[in-house]
């Protein structure tokens, strides 16, 4: 069901004045109109309780990501409602994502799946072309992509009285598109948020859809809750406007193949136990040693050279590496790949500038591989039952200038599976969600060929010095 937004009930799309229009930067996004969505159908859903991975996102932003494609080749009204018709049918298959958080009175916080609505916002930038966005060798021009996408910097407990999504279609003036979706990440991780975005493109293209599994069979019946007092939710824990300097950078099938090549080159006779401490037991597998993955290698690549980067921090402070794993296929037993959520945990991985400096790739790889390794159905149990003794939101951020966090994924169908029926995407960005020193995103390249786009967002100095590491810039190569 689709219907108009407006400060009063309407029936109509609710345009953009031309005064509004006229008063606005020649280069810039300007909304044009917005139109409220609801599911295709009533649902039987009922109340969805946050499990203990929801909940600590609710300190996050909202995740922002979305696609640029080559021009559709059709009329834009018929292009809009298309896509709003087909936005409703998805909504019912997901009808999650279109309710609102709700705190009952024992303090736990469920998404009642009551079929409120979401916005879907139609954007023109007639002034920008997709080489505005898309410029080779240099940085994401953020300014320009944050207009991309709605409900910019909305931390997920506002989900109480916000839309828990929204999405965007911005027109630009050479033609292409972009496909802005943003939802709240206390209700999905990126593996749903991708299930859904795939769900909406393959409506379009009449493909089949594969349902969410909405069993809350995570960590059982979970008692814990996080208490707010006043109501007034959480804050971002880290700074939002801290100067950044941001950047994709592409590392080709080839060099990463390279990476990983260097990081699994042990012999019997390395000091392998040294290196990979108590966990050397854990990772016995190829050729008497667990193989570390392509992505663990670039991985260790990046941490080091931005270790190297950061020069002010002294040789003996700690520095980390945190990422996300995904939890579904590590319990036993394993829960649907389909589960509907967040079901992941963050693991760290640390070592001392000094070391990171002293040690080859190859350790740093053995240092991540460990962690990653270890982290099976007992450590994520342990985990949980952590949280739930002391259930917090997640500290994101980097407090002593030493961390690193990688989001996202190369293995999330990005571009595979969200052909809207115009073709395959040009390039993928994210808006200012959840950004600071030493947060990146790892994507697929947009060739489907094992490369890989990281997004890099760092103080402006530390971007300076990596940007002029020769021993960094020989694994990265331009985009095709």
């Amino acid at each position: 069901m689709v219907e108009a937004a407006s400060a009063a009930p309407a029936t109509v799309v609710v345009p953009l004045t031309q005064t509004l229009c006229a008063k606005a930067p020649a280069a810039s996004v300007t909304v044009v109109s917005k139109q409220t969505v609801r599911p295709d159908g009533a649902s039987a859903v009922g109340d969805v309780k946050l499990s203990v991975s929801d909940m600590p996102m609710l300190s996050c932003h909202y995740i922002q990501k979305g696609l640029f494609f080559p021009p559709p080749g059709v009329p834009i009204a018929s292009l809009v409602s298309s896509l709003v018709c087909v936005l409703s049918r998805a909504l019912a298959v997901f009808p999650a994502l279109a309710g609102r958080l709700v705190t009952l009175d024992d303090g736990r916080i469920v998404i009642r799946c009551d079929g409120v609505a979401v916005e879907f916002y139609h954007a023109v930038a007639p002034a920008l072309s997709l080489g505005d966005f898309l410029v080779p060798n240099a940085d994401v021009p953020t300014r320009l992509t944050k207009d991309l996408f709605p409900m910019d910097r909305t931390v997920s407990y506002d989900g109480h009285r916000r839309p828990l999504t929204s999405f965007q279609l911005t027109v630009l003036g050479d033609g292409a598109v972009f496909v802005g979706f943003v939802a709240n990440h206390a209700v999905v991780d990126g593996t749903s948020f991708w299930h859904f975005f795939n769900t909406w493109a393959g409506l379009c293209r009449g493909t089949p859809v594969q349902p969410p599994d909405l069993r809350r069979n995570f960590f059982g019946d979970s008692t814990a809750v996080i208490r707010f007092p006043g109501g007034a939710g959480p804050a971002v824990t880290f700074d939002a406007d801290a100067p950044l300097r941001e950047r994709v950078l592409h590392f080709s099938a080839a060099a990463i193949r390279e990476l990983k090549a260097k990081a699994n080159q042990w012999t019997r006779s390395d000091k392998f136990a040294e290196a990979n401490g108590k966990h050397v037991d854990e990772v016995k597998v190829l050729g008497g040693y667990r193989e570390i993955s392509s992505f663990q290698s670039l991985c260790a690549h990046i941490w080091r050279a931005v270790t190297r980067s950061r020069r002010l921090l002294a040789a003996d402070a700690t520095t980390t590496f945190r990422m996300a794993v995904n939890c579904r296929h590590r319990l036993r037993p394993a829960i649907s790949p389909l589960y509907f959520g967040n079901a992941i945990q963050s693991v760290a991985t640390t070592a001392t500038v000094a070391e990171l400096a002293s040690n080859d790739l190859r350790w740093a790889a053995a240092r991540l591989n460990a962690t990653v390794v270890a982290h099976e159905d007992g450590a994520i149990r342990r985990a949980a039952a952590e949280w739930e003794a002391a259930p917090r939101c997640f500290p994101l951020g980097n407090p002593d200038g030493a961390a690193l966090t990688m989001g996202s994924s190369p293995r999330f169908p990005m571009y595979d599976g969200n052909d809207f029926g115009w073709g395959r995407a040009l390039a993928v960005r994210s808006g200012r969600a959840n950004k600071f020193d030493g947060k990146m995103s790892a994507f697929p390249g947009q060739a489907g060929d094992g490369s890989v786009d990281v997004e890099f967002c760092l103080a402006p100095d530390t971007m300076a010095r990596l940007l002029g590491d020769h021993e960094f810039l020989q694994y990265v190569s331009r985009a095709p």
